[in-house]
């Protein structure tokens, strides 16, 4: 199922999506998990409850394209990334290719919905996207063992890590970590939908891509990780307990770059969906394209 998360004039409603033109409202079917899409998707029953509700005349429909959307998970207590998890990404950064998983955090404060405008502070000069296939958990668990990575996921959706990538480089520089460079508000762009884990086969090969202004920057395949989601979940998980909800990005691929103020990204993985965002600069005048 797609599910999603739509703000409404009465709140925010748990949705799925039932054809690529039309959501319905699952509020009648989503009892206690309100809009918690993990603890919906969890429910007991649930594939039968919505087809029930689908031949319901009076159940509530809303067009995707007019959907105003919510990130999926509401509230993750953390957001794990993974940096250099590409080969090619890491060669064209004059990177060695990692041994083991390398590790940094967002915080929860930098999600933001697809549709919604991502902004570049005041003290920054240069937005770069990165587009990333996201696991998504569904359950408390620590020191997972690779073989078990699926008991653990809820599903996936697409998140762009944005990065201050000139306030990263004087990080990189300095020694210094760069977890500020990448977690400001607005810097982890998510959704739309929280595609639960039985549409997706094998997430080890899925094609990623994203555009800016309809030009394609990145292109790739799951396949090409240095790190399988089942490595992931296994060493992120060894020693740090993983919460129902909790977002793990899976790292970008090569072409990361600029994008403009007032460029729109559109960060695709197959089978789990578009992200699409608007870019703004906090300043009034913006420097040239390095």
């Amino acid at each position: 199922m797609f599910l999603c998360r739509i703000r409404t004039d009465a709140g925010v409603v748990p949705a799925v999506r039932i054809d690529d033109e039309t959501l319905l409202d699952l509020t009648p079917v989503a009892r206690a998990a309100g809009d918690d899409l993990v603890a919906l998707a969890a429910t007991p029953g649930l594939a039968a409850a919505v087809a029930s509700l689908a031949e319901d005349d009076a159940a509530v429909r809303i067009p995707v394209a007019s959907a105003r959307f919510e990130v999926p998970v509401a509230r993750p207590q953390k957001i794990v990334c993974v940096a250099l998890n590409y080969v090619a990404h890491a060669e064209e950064g004059a990177q060695a290719v990692p041994a083991e998983p390398v590790i940094f955090f967002k915080p929860p404060s930098s999600l933001l919905p697809h549709g919604e405008t991502v902004r570049c502070p005041e003290r920054s000069s240069r937005l770069d996207f990165e587009v990333e296939l996201a696991v998504v958990i569904g359950t408390r668990a620590r020191d997972v063992a690779v073989a078990d990575w699926r008991d653990v996921v809820a599903g996936y959706t697409v998140l762009n890590d944005m990065t201050a990538r000139d306030l990263q480089l004087v990080a990189i520089e300095k020694n210094q970590p760069w977890d500020h460079s990448k977690g400001f508000d607005t810097f982890a762009p998510c959704g739309p939908y929280l595609v639960t884990a039985d549409e997706i086969a094998d997430p080890g090969s899925l094609d990623l891509s994203l555009t800016t202004d309809g030009v394609l920057r990145q292109s790739s395949n799951t396949r090409h990780m240095v790190f399988g989601v089942p490595e992931l979940i296994s060493v992120i998980s060894a020693g740090i307990t993983l919460e129902p909800g909790d977002i793990i990005a899976t790292g970008t691929p090569s072409g990361i770059g600029r994008v403009d103020d007032g460029g729109t990204m559109v960060a695709t993985v197959e089978g789990v969906g578009s992200l699409v965002n608007p870019v703004a600069y906090d300043r009034a005048a913006v420097a040239a394209p390095a």
